[in-house]
């Protein structure tokens, strides 16, 4: 396969986009050059250590230049001109990766100027173009067959394999998870304040109190780091201080879903509060405190709060350079639909006033610090984070937070999100990471998890991709073990399957239906195409160009699995144009792209990872959020991020306005009920009278199922992402009744009703799709299946048969494995998911 420098669809090993990555990274060599300006900056290194390297296509003297960054993340100084000429147009265009350290013995002449290894990687395929690139560029490779090539610092663990003050990765890797498995059996219950905390918990969330204590009180050093002689050294990285390194007060509480998470964080709070007579209510006796009412004014009583303004001077080498306002306030940052859990956690289940909260949300919030520091709890959510991120006065921004607690946190599990970045600035030593599930789509999903935690030297990307990630792409077992003993260093799991509690049974049953000839017939014609389309695509080497139009394949393909009515009947007028052409010239492509979105709810901005917001098509026919491509295009050279065609801001289109799909409407446009929709009928028949959910990723198949179940008799309640909190709040609340007439089926989105709310009220699930994300299908089920749940609980997957659902189970089992993997004892050979699992998806080799 000849590969073209310039073409930009050479395959990288992108951990951000690992479903588009199909290809592995080897080592083509490395090259010796030159760290500059090190005179400018106050941040220093030292031998053996790796640095991080960074393009700076802003910088207004050398649009090639590219920052070097030490272990913590702090700029030490540029890689020389003549070096990053030649490197630089090879990171943007993708086509390597490359990852740097320091030699053993730096000073070879003047301190601001010292030699550092640049280790390349690139595909295979790439290796020609990289070699003659670099050669040609006037430096020296030196690669495997070079007599130098052992002078390369990047296999130091195995140079000295003999030497006592020298471990390899892995031996380090293996003695602090000694030191984990020893402290385990070390973890005590507490009880919590009795007087505030109501119930009494379940003797894993007494555990899990003291788990949560016990690291928030830590004066140990943190994982990876040892004292010798007054010098503190990562024994990882080989950095070097003489400043004792801050304890990682905090880590990922992971839970299973449904084992009472909240009310163990609420205990942690009240009985933090109790030890250190901290804000809000100081006195012992419950109802004693100050009442503050929603508008901020505080009515005094005995116990007032002391509102002496408290502040700290941060160093400047954490990169905060202001003056921060202390609290003793927890920040909670969730969804909006989760506030109404932790109010209805801190109504049932505290004393009254015994806590104070604030809902730091919507138009009217307050934004004096002096009035949010006497809550005892701010609530806020991801967006409203998002959108002050850039305010350097905002509140959240302003404050030196108690702890900060990250409810849903894989909701940061894409590091370079607007949301990722807010959340990790904020201002606290201890720092939570609460979620049932972690890995969402691959290990990649924690390392943003470590950057909010601070969890040097795994907050640094370069690492995590050298020491964690390429291990875990290319296959190697170590790779996992790694991963498995840094997730024991840091954070508490328990299941269900442990009994820790008595909850009532789980059965999941598989439903398989057979697909009506007319739907046959479609299916089958609309796969053959498919096929022949990507592996067109595949044959001239442009599926990541293609990867959304691969998506949106696979998406009709699911569509038709459900009912015929959700999709075209032809593929290819889902296609983008063969050649390149303005997208406002062709309103039905528009129309089609947009209909896309509005359809599914699992098409993510390429960019952000996310649900797209502000939706933007371009003039090549893909779709970004605004803010997403708007910076991409500021900051990077003006090439759309998929297909590398050149792009400016004139060419990026808004969408129109959503054609919202009216509920009043008869939207069924089929004579007949599709083959899963009478399948689900006659379920819901047999369990008349049964409290039921019934789960679709696709608000309009929601829709469609209103009128033929409300011809079998059957009430039913709707709950999707078009609602606002309040909204769902009382469809929630409505279907809670147990009344003989009340609702009997929730129709209910999968996104939008997946985490944070309760609904034990029903005992049965139907899932309509398989959703090739597993994760986000436990949480629809532990909705359910969760503590306050009274009867055995039973969940009805519907499959349509010899279609690309029994595909997807099979993508759903590798997943699965892959999150349990990163929890476990021994690792596996595993590897991360690919463009060949989408290709496999459709029956297709890649």
């Amino acid at each position: 396969m000849t590969t073209s420098y310039n073409s930009g669809e050479t395959q990288l090993t992108d951990p951000r986009l690992s479903l588009s990555s199909s290809s592995e990274t080897y080592m083509v060599g490395f090259v010796i050059v030159k760290i500059v300006g090190m005179q400018h900056n106050t941040a220093r290194i030292s031998g053996r250590q790796l640095v991080g390297l960074v393009r700076d296509e802003l910088n207004v003297h050398d649009e090639n230049a590219i920052r070097v960054l030490n272990i913590r993340g702090a700029q030490v100084g540029y890689i020389e001109r003549v070096a990053a000429k030649v490197l630089a147009p090879l990171m943007d265009t993708q086509l390597i990766i490359v990852q740097g350290i320091v030699p053993n013995t730096p000073n070879s002449g003047s301190r601001f100027k010292i030699p550092v290894q640049l280790h390349i990687f690139a595909r295979i395929e790439a290796f020609p173009v990289v070699q003659s690139a670099i050669l040609g560029g006037g430096l020296q490779l030196i690669s495997g067959n070079s007599p130098s090539f052992a002078l390369s610092d990047a296999k130091v663990v195995k140079e000295k394999r003999n030497s006592k003050d020298v471990k390899s990765v892995d031996e380090i890797f293996k003695l602090v998870g000694e030191n984990v498995g020893r402290k385990e059996g070390l973890i005590v219950k507490l009880e919590p304040p009795k007087d505030v905390i109501l119930p009494e918990l379940f003797d894993h969330q007494k555990e899990g109190l003291g788990w949560l204590v016990g690291r928030e009180n830590s004066e140990e050093l943190p994982p990876f780091w040892e004292e010798r002689d007054g010098v503190f050294v990562n024994v990882l990285t080989n950095y070097q201080t003489n400043t004792r390194p801050e304890p990682i007060r905090g880590g990922i509480f992971a839970d299973d879903m449904g084992l009472g998470k909240t009310l163990t964080l609420l205990s942690l709070i009240v009985y933090d509060k109790r030890c250190c007579g901290s804000v809000g209510n100081t006195s012992e006796n419950c109802g004693d405190g100050d009442n503050i009412d929603d508008s901020g004014d505080r009515k005094r009583k005995r116990g007032s709060v002391n509102t002496a303004r408290k502040k700290r001077k941060v160093d400047s080498s954490d990169g905060v350079n202001e003056n921060l306002v202390s609290s003793h306030t927890t920040l909670v940052v969730c969804s909006v639909s989760v506030f109404s859990v932790w109010t209805e956690q801190l109504s049932d289940h505290t004393c009254l006033n015994s806590l104070k909260y604030y809902e730091y949300h919507g138009k009217d919030r307050i934004r004096d610090m002096e009035v949010l520091k006497k809550y005892d709890v701010v609530l806020t959510s991801y967006n409203t984070l998002s959108a002050e991120e850039s305010q350097s006065e905002s509140p959240m921004n302003k404050m030196d937070w108690r702890r900060i607690i990250l409810d849903e946190g894989h909701m940061i599990k894409n590091t370079n999100a607007k949301l990722s970045r807010a959340v990790t600035a904020l201002n606290s030593k201890r720092r939570w990471v609460v979620t049932g599930t972690p890995i969402q789509n691959s290990s990649y999903d924690l390392f943003s998890l470590m950057a909010f935690l601070k969890f040097e030297p795994f907050s640094n990307k370069d690492y995590w991709n050298r020491v964690v990630q390429q291990p875990l792409i290319q296959g190697d077992k170590k790779g996992l073990e790694r991963l498995q003993g840094l997730m024991a260093t840091i954070s508490l799991r328990r299941t269900k399957e442990q009994n820790l509690i008595q909850l009532p049974s789980k059965s999941i049953d598989t439903c398989y239906v057979e697909l009506m000839h007319e739907e046959r017939r479609l299916y089958d014609r609309m796969e053959e195409e498919a096929k022949q389309i990507v592996k067109n695509y595949i044959n001239d080497g442009s599926v990541t160009r293609n990867y959304s139009t691969v998506l949106s394949i696979i998406l009709r393909l699911r569509q038709i699995c459900t009912d015929v009515a959700l999709c075209p009947h032809d593929i290819k007028s889902l296609l983008p144009p063969d050649n390149v052409q303005d997208v406002s010239n062709n309103p039905e492509l528009l129309e089609k792209l947009v209909s896309l979105l509005q359809d599914a709810e699992d098409f993510d901005c390429p960019i952000c990872i996310s649900p797209p917001a502000d939706i933007i098509i371009t003039s090549c026919a893909h779709i970004f959020c605004r803010a997403c491509i708007v910076k991409t295009l500021k900051l990077t050279k003006t090439n759309c991020p998929m297909c590398r065609h050149p792009l400016s801001e004139s060419e990026l289109y808004s969408a129109p306005p959503p054609a919202e799909l009216s509920d009043d409407n008869n939207t069924s446009s089929s004579p007949k009920a599709s083959s899963k929709v009478s399948a689900l009928l006659k379920l819901l028949l047999e369990n008349r009278g049964v409290k039921s959910v019934v789960f679709s990723q696709f608000r309009k198949m929601l829709l469609l199922l209103e009128e033929p179940l409300k011809a079998a008799g059957i009430k039913t309640l709707r709950l999707d992402g078009s609602m606002s909190a309040k909204e769902r709040g009382l469809v929630i609340q409505e279907f809670g009744v147990s009344e003989i007439d009340s609702p009997t089926v929730l129709l209910a989105s999968l996104k939008a009703s997946g985490t944070g709310i309760n609904l034990t009220s029903a005992s049965v699930v139907y899932l309509l799709e398989p959703w090739w994300n597993p994760a986000t299908e436990e949480q629809a089920m532990d909705r359910v299946h969760r503590i306050g749940q009274r009867k055995d609980v039973k969940i009805v997957r519907i499959i349509a048969r010899n279609t690309i659902e029994e595909r997807v189970l099979e993508l759903q089992q590798k997943k699965k494995e892959l999150a349990k993997g990163a929890f476990g004892r021994k690792g596996k050979n595993k590897k991360e998911t690919t463009v060949g699992d989408l290709c496999r998806l459709i029956s297709l080799s890649a």
